[in-house]
Formats: C-alpha cells, structure tokens, sequence
C-alpha cells in the first residue's frame, strides 16, 4: 500500500502538474492534503522530492510554486526525447521488433479521446505511444532515463493541446506517420516523422 508520501507524490505529479490552469501558481498544502485525505507532512515531503526535480520552486515565505516550463527547458526535452525516438525507431526497426500492434491500439484510443475536455487523456496515452517504442528496444535503463521525462512531457503536451486550436488532430496524423513507417521498416523515415511531430510540438509551445 503507498504510503503518504508516495499518494501525495503521485497526486501532485500526475494531476496537478499537468493541470495548464495550475502553471506559475502557489499550491495550499491543507487544500492538497484534504483532496486526496493526508495529513500536511507528508504533502511538504513530496513537494521536497518535486523540488529536486525542478517540478516545483519553494519560495520563503509563499509555499510550493508550480513551476512554468521555460523555452530552454522545452526546447532541451524536444531535442532528448528525439535522440531517444530516433535511436529507439532504428533498433526495432534493425531488429524486426517494432510494437506495431500496440501504437496502431494506442493510436486508436487516442482517437477516441476527442475534445479539450479529455486532453490530459489524450496526452497520457500520447506519452504511452511513445515509451511503447522506447520500451520494445528491451534497454531498461533507456526506458527508465526515458520514463524520467514523463512528467515535463506530459505537461509540455497538455499545454501544447490547449495553445493550439486543432493539435489533436495534428498529432493524430504525425503519430500514423511514425507508424506507417515503422511498419514498412522504412527507419529513415520513422526518423524524419518523429522529428516533424517534436519539431511541430516545439513550435506549437514557443509560440503559445
């Protein structure tokens, strides 16, 4: 059973970091710790662990501050996540293993997933796309380097849903891109795919 700390943790990382309405904003600890049925300890001791992370800044005096995604910081996760993809879409690929059943059942969810209302979902499933690839190299410490990014990519994405008009639509024809060419075992083009949707996702966050 998770423990305070870990509840809060999880609670903190996965819904309210993602959340674009909480970007640049003091969090409460008690309205945290009420929502998810904790005591306040706890809540400061997963906010010490986000901290490290550079997820959240403590200001003295204010509390946990919800901190904004910088166009360095986005532009330094595009260019990871591509050197990641790109390696991952050569070995699978050279190795005839590409997940090909999975992404094509993960990009069918996400097309189901229609709305801004469901954008969190959209992306949640958008950041398995991709770690499905990452994962079926079968290097566990790649995935877990890569499962590190999680977080910022998610918020990235989300946020990315909510400054354009019309990116869901857009990823779904990037994310069948990658596809297609993976199933052709075309690696030259799974690589130009994965990044025309990074550069595309870029853009799409530096201008909003």
């Amino acid at each position: 059973m998770a423990s305070g700390r870990e509840k809060a943790y999880a609670y903190l990382k996965d819904t309210v970091l993602t959340d674009p309405a909480m970007q640049g904003e003091f969090l409460s600890e008690q309205d945290i710790a009420d929502r998810i049925g904790v005591s306040r300890t706890p809540i400061r001791e997963a906010l010490l662990l986000l901290a490290a992370e550079d997820l959240v800044q403590l200001v003295p005096k204010r509390g946990a501050r919800v901190a904004p995604l910088s166009g360095r910081e986005i532009s330094e996760l595009m260019e990871l996540r591509g050197i990641v993809e790109r390696y991952a879409a050569q070995q699978v690929i050279g190795a005839e293993r590409a997940p090909l059943q999975e992404l094509g059942e993960l990009l069918q969810q996400q097309r189901e997933l229609n709305g801004p209302n469901q954008a969190k979902e959209f992306i949640a499933v958008d950041h398995l796309f991709h770690s499905t690839l990452v994962s079926a190299v079968g290097n566990r410490l790649l995935e877990r380097h890569y499962d590190g990014l999680r977080s910022r990519q998610v918020r990235a994405g989300v946020v990315a849903l909510y400054n354009q008009h019309g990116r869901q639509e857009a990823v779904l024809h990037e994310h069948q891109d990658i596809l297609t060419a993976l199933a052709a075992g075309d690696a030259t083009a799974a690589c130009a795919a994965i990044d025309s949707h990074l550069q595309s996702t870029l853009k799409v966050l530096l201008a909003g």
